[in-house]
């Protein structure tokens, strides 16, 4: 596969990928945001608890 083959189907494809919000209706940001970063600061929280030489 050539460079120009997969640059044309990536076009091909965020082309088609336009027409949809990419979003599903079902999701709400903000409650998928608040999960991460509760995720997040769950394992900063077990990385700083196994961290206590210094």
């Amino acid at each position: 596969m050539s460079f120009h083959s997969a640059a044309a189907q990536l076009v091909t494809l965020a082309a088609e990928g336009g027409e949809h919000g990419g979003n599903h209706e079902s999701l709400n940001p903000y409650l998928v945001g608040a999960c991460v970063l509760a995720g997040l600061l769950l394992l900063l929280w077990i990385t700083t608890r196994f961290n206590r030489d210094r």
